[in-house]
Formats: structure tokens, sequence, C-alpha cells
């Protein structure tokens, strides 16, 4: 017969672990699954590796792996796959079948009815008094909102038909509502008496997590009964389970639910997951890669961190991409410049925390090396971590510089495409900057460096000569120079210029001048960062007011 294996997350809780060697061992001995072996993926003996292969010793060519999971979140999509990916590598011509995660399950739903019985029987009360009983149904929580829903479901089919008060959904991490807010809005719903049911396999840190805040809640709320449930833990019930899921794998009906997978489609808010590579984890006890222990210490577990440089467009609130916007909606921490559309800072989670990376002119700034720094470190503690950029990144944005400190640092990272200044600012004045019959290129350039400074590499001659329409980006201080410089290498002294102050905003003003006098227009009009300078024949074409 084809083997199983049987794949746990792992934990650092002894109790999880023998709980699920017994299981392991109880559907072993039933001996209607052929061979048998179970291991993880992380955190705990023994290793996914070595229960392959074992397998494998035994002649064991073709497996079923069956995550043993409750919902389909990034640990059954992504890390056990790709662990068993790893497997097939070592282990030349072998192949196996995917199970399906355990739950929901009509099994599982009379398991956790069992336990909240067990949980009322010490006062008489199991199965007598359920209309009087409130069931707080605590999933461990994740960034997936697939899985989520997948626990607001159960709660759901909990309730339905067994006569409790109601049953409410919550999570102990990585999601809300948490335990002490399930169990406030269940005590200003009327309940006096309240069942905690962690929607757990196993003993383990989360679970003892629930325990605590539970009992933490009663203490404040003396007039409360709350009390905790056990977890599922090893029993014939989740055997049998087991063995269903085997058998739907050998048959190939597998009826995973694709439609709302956060991995597949655009889910509102979980942006950065869609086509995210899945890497497997690596077991300290497993000798590829390079170890690394996961903990529950912090909010976000187990869920790897990831950077996305996202350009925010020219300042409005509303010219950020629809993509930029959901990844922000998703962000842990937000990684922020001074051009950045700051009003949307205003909508994030109060949970998200902002790091201010401006590099004012002439004014404080936060070192480039600092930033790297900053987006590698909270990637690396396992959080969604927005670089929020003004415009572009990679227009004058050093976008590139904090991409490739990621990839050095083996963080994934990917960049979000922004409407650059350069393009928005002349367009919001009314000027475009191609025209036909007017002007066919455009050429941004930086005007941080003056011309004839050591550091710069801009043509400034070449650029003299071309009739085309010249964009200045941080221009400021130096227009002045710039405008003599064309004009020395042959550039209209009256060729139009337009400098555009605070695009998009509501104190956007435009100033325009000739080339020859743009520099001391400048200075009397008082123009100040950010403002960009467009010259060429096509500001002649601008349009009255603004255009937005």
């Amino acid at each position: 017969m084809t083997g199983l294996v049987i794949v746990g997350h792992g934990t650092r809780s002894a109790a999880g672990v023998d709980q699920f060697a017994a299981l392991v061992e109880r559907v072993r001995r039933r001996g209607d699954v052929g061979d048998v072996e179970g291991g993880f993926i992380e955190l705990s003996r023994p290793p996914l590796t070595d229960a392959v292969g074992a397998l494998v010793a035994r002649g064991h060519r073709a497996l079923v792996a069956l995550p043993l999971v409750l919902t389909a979140a990034g640990h059954g999509k992504g890390d056990i796959p790709a662990a068993m990916a790893r497997e097939q590598e070592r282990h030349p011509g072998l192949s196996y079948r995917y199970g399906r995660p355990l739950g929901p399950h009509p099994l599982l739903h009379e398991a956790l009815e069992e336990r909240i019985d067990a949980a009322l029987a010490g006062t008489g009360l199991a199965g007598a008094d359920r209309a009087g009983t409130w069931v707080a149904l605590i999933g461990r929580g994740s960034t997936d909102p697939d899985a989520n829903a997948e626990v607001a479901k159960v709660a759901r089919l909990l309730w339905e038909g067994r006569g409790y008060a109601g049953v409410e959904p919550g999570f102990v991490s990585l999601a809300s509502p948490s335990v002490p807010a399930v169990l406030e809005r269940l005590r200003r719903l009327g309940a006096r008496r309240i069942v905690v049911a962690p929607y757990f396999l196993f003993a383990g840190v989360l679970p003892d997590r629930i325990v605590a805040q539970s009992a933490e809640f009663a203490a404040a709320h003396p007039d409360l009964d709350v009390r905790v449930a056990e977890v599922i833990g090893d029993c014939d019930a989740l055997a049998d389970l087991v063995r269903e899921r085997y058998a739907e794998a050998l048959g190939g009906d597998i009826r995973m639910n694709c439609d709302t997978c956060a991995y597949r489609v655009l889910m509102p808010g979980f942006a950065d997951k869609v086509g995210r590579p899945q890497r497997p984890h690596d077991h300290p006890d497993d000798p590829v890669g390079h170890h690394h222990h996961h903990g529950h210490d912090h909010g976000h577990a187990h869920d790897h961190g990831s950077v996305a440089v996202v350009g925010g467009g020219p300042g409005p609130d509303d010219l950020i991409t629809v993509r930029g916007k959901a990844l922000l909606d998703a962000a842990d921490v937000v990684v922020v410049d001074r051009l950045a559309p700051q009003g949307l800072l205003a909508g994030l989670r109060p949970d998200v925390l902002v790091v201010d990376a401006a590099k004012v002119p002439r004014g404080p700034s936060m070192a480039q090396e600092a930033i790297n720094a900053a987006l590698v470190s909270h990637a690396r503690a396992g959080r969604r971590v927005v670089r929020l950029k003004g415009g572009d990144p990679y227009v004058f944005g050093r976008g590139h510089e904090e991409v490739q400190a990621c990839t050095a640092a083996g963080v994934p990272v990917t960049v979000v495409p922004g409407v650059s200044s350069a393009i928005a600012a002349p367009a919001l004045a009314g000027v475009p900057v191609t025209h036909r019959g007017v002007a066919h290129d455009v050429t941004v350039v930086s005007g941080h460096l003056p011309p004839g400074h050591p550091d710069s590499l801009v043509d400034w001659a070449a650029l003299a000569r071309a009739r085309g329409t010249v964009v200045l980006l941080m221009a400021v201080d130096t227009i002045a120079k710039i405008a003599s410089e064309l004009i020395e290498h042959g550039r209209a002294p009256e060729t139009p210029v337009l400098a555009v102050q605070d695009a998009g905003q509501a104190d956007q003003r435009s100033v325009p001048a000739r080339l020859d006098e743009i520099g001391a227009v400048a200075a009397r009009e008082d123009i100040r960062p950010p403002a960009v300078f467009v010259l060429g024949p096509v500001v002649a074409l601008a349009t009255t007011g603004r255009t937005d």
C-alpha cells in the first residue's frame, strides 16, 4: 500500500509532541493505512526528512503527505509542499499525493462538542443548560484571510443545532478579534457562562496562552463563569479523519478551495501574498540550509516577513496604485518618506509601526544605510514591511538600493511602481511633457548636483542641444546655475519654463518664466521643495489652472 507521512508543524510543548506521536501510533495500530510515519517541519523531533527517509528505506516510492493542520493557511499551502519538494530532490523518483487540511469536518465539530461538554460536566451542566452557555471558539489566527474565515465557519457550524446561546470566533495570534475582545463581546451580549474552546489539535504554547488570557479575563470579571475546554487531542475521531483524508488523496478527491486563496487571488489587504514563492522551513535536525528557529514570542511568528518598495505617487492620497494601497493596508511596518502621501498613514491599523525615513533638504534625515537596515530587520522579524516612497521608487528614489539590500539579506522583496512627479506635476499644471508636433522626447534630470560638480553625471551640453522637454527634479537650489549652463551651451534664453510646487496638493502653485529668468523668479517667488521644473515648447501649451 501507499505509505502515509503525517506532517505536523512542530511545537515547543513536550505534551504537544507526545500527543502527535500518540496519534501517529493510533493510526499505525489500526493497520488499514499501510505504512505510517510522522514528522515535523520545524521545532520538534522527528523532522519530516527522517519520516520520509524511513518510508523510503522500507521501499516506498509513492506516498501520501497529509498536513495535520486544521485550516489551509501558509503551512498547509506553502511550507509543507516546499518541504516535500525538498524530499523529492533527496530521493529521486519519489512521488507523493497531497492531502487536504483536516477541517472543517463533522468529526472535528463533534470532538469540540465533547470537549465543551466535558468543561461543563464539573457542575452537572453538560448538555443540560446549553441555552445558557456561550462558546468562544479560539483559533490560532493567520495572515491568510481564507484560513481565518474557516474558523468563523466552524463557529457557525458548531452553533447550528447544538443549542448553545451562541458561538463567537476569535484568535490568539495574528488576527482579530483577540481572546479578551471576544470574551468582552460575549459579556456585553449578556453572557454569564462562557466556555472557551481552543480550536487546536494538540497542546502547545498558544493553547497555554488561551488559558492564561481567559483566566486573566475571568479574574477581572468575577461575576462571569469562564472555563476553558481541552484541545481536540489524540482520539479516535481524529484518527478516523486522518484515514478519511488519506483515502481521499489516494482517490484523487482533494477538493481544495482555491477560489479564496490569498496566494492565487488578490484579496483586499493581502496583495503581498499573490504569487509569493514558497520555501520550506529549516528544521534544526535537518542538515540542509541555515537552521533557524521560530518562536511564538511575537505577533508574527511563522509568517516570514517581506518588503514591498511602493511608489506612492506625486503626493495626493488617491494617486497611489491599487496594488500599492492593498499592500499598505496589509502592512505591519511602514517606512515612509517625507514626499509619500501622508494622508494614507491616518488610515493604517492602530498597531502598524510607522518609521519616519524623511530626508529633509537642509534638515534632519535618516541615512540610507539605516533605512536599508530597518527594512531587513523588520522583515527578518516576520513582519510585512512597506517602504512607502513619493513618486516612483526607481526615479531618483534610491529604490533599487533598497531592493539590493533586501536581496543580499535573503529577504523577499517586490517593487510596486508609482506615478512619478516628473510626469504628474507638469500634467497637474496643465502641461503635457510630449505633444504631437511639439515634443517627441522628454528627459528627466536630477538637479541635486549643479553643473560642474565633480560627482555630476549629467551631460549638460548635450542636454542644451536637445529640442525636447526637460524635467528637472530636486533643482530648487540649483535652477539658476542649470539655466545658465543650458543657455551657455545653446538652449534659447526665451525657452519657456514652469515651476510647479506642491503638485496635486491644495496649495499647488505654478510659476512661469523664461529660461534666462527662472533663477531670479524662483528666488523672488520663494519656490521651495517639493517643486518640479519643466522647460521646453510644451510649456506654452499649459492650460489655465489645475487639471486634476
